[in-house]
């Protein structure tokens, strides 16, 4: 069977629209992979959001802590949120390393400063000079080519929030020259949501940020592949509809004690989903083989009573 990263870049080459929504944990990325995704994302904004750690004080053990958690869990390439590699050049070169040994296939490193600011989230962009940007792609491809050729690496700029579209294109067109496989800008509005595929050398991924307040321009995958993206990342989807959903139960439960946004038959298809996800049924098989093989098998299959 391919290596991920091998199934990835087969991908890019083939100029597969990647459809990227993140995931924040296994159960999220099997979700995604059971709607049919062929490939997922897990993102700074999520890990921060599932941890309540926030993304600007995560750690690169937390964040490749989940990621190698989702990606283990599934059968589809993960793409993850690199930040700003966690450091200098040096630094992200074992970024690399340790996602490449995790099972990530590919990851995104962005221009910002490290340690990353908690008032990146309030849009107010810390960009690094261009030059010491396009050192660390430059040596993030690299340890790339030393360790797996076929890891994708994505160069991600910031700068168009603060200097401009055409910087963080120049910025983007730089780190192709110096290996990178994809790029990634903010565009700020639609005019230069249109004209950033045409004026970038690299394959470019769109970010979808669901919820953000800054105006940024929202688009259905159609849409971004009309216009000549190579993938978007669906950035806040995951997080954002777990709070929504959950705090809508639980505001309930404790103001009732009882929940009735589903009804019961529901539940038991829903739990009958998550046993599914989980993969239960494979290791009922293994011990109805081994240790429970002399016992009657009690059914968990939907309409049956079980604790």
């Amino acid at each position: 069977m391919a290596r991920m990263t091998t199934r990835l870049r087969a991908m890019v080459k083939r100029g597969q629209f990647l459809e990227l929504p993140a995931t924040y944990d296994p159960i999220t990325a099997r979700i995604a992979e059971s709607a049919g995704f062929r490939t997922i994302y897990n993102g700074g904004f999520v890990t921060g959001g599932k941890t309540c750690i926030s993304e600007p004080l995560l750690t690169m053990s937390d964040q490749i802590g989940v990621g190698g958690e989702i990606a283990k869990s599934v059968d589809v390439p993960l793409v993850m949120d690199g930040g700003a590699g966690w450091g200098e050049p040096l630094h992200t070169m074992r970024t690399v390393r340790e996602c490449i040994w995790a099972g990530i296939a590919g990851i995104h490193i962005e221009d910002q400063f490290f340690p990353k600011r908690a008032h990146y989230h309030t849009y107010v962009v810390h960009n690094i000079p261009r030059d010491e940007f396009v050192d660390k792609i430059k040596l993030a491809c690299r340890q790339r080519d030393e360790l797996d050729k076929d890891f994708v690496i994505i160069a991600r700029s910031d700068a168009a929030r603060v200097q401009g579209l055409k910087e963080a294109i120049d910025r983007v067109n730089a780190a192709a020259d110096v290996g990178a496989d994809m790029g990634l800008v903010f565009p700020r509005t639609h005019a230069e949501a249109v004209e950033t595929p045409k004026r970038a050398k690299l394959p470019m991924v769109y970010v979808q940020s669901r919820g953000t307040r800054d105006g940024r321009p929202l688009y259905s995958f159609g849409q971004l592949k009309d216009m000549g993206y190579a993938g978007s990342i669906d950035a806040t989807i995951s997080i954002c509809v777990m709070q929504h959903f959950m705090s809508q139960a639980m505001m309930e439960l404790k103001k009732t004690g009882d929940y009735t946004g589903i009804k019961e038959p529901q539940f038991v298809t829903a739990r009958k989903a998550v046993e599914d996800l989980v993969g239960l049924e494979g290791f009922y098989r293994i011990e109805q083989e081994t240790v429970e093989k002399a016992k009657p098998v009690r059914s968990t299959r939907r309409g049956a009573r079980n604790v």
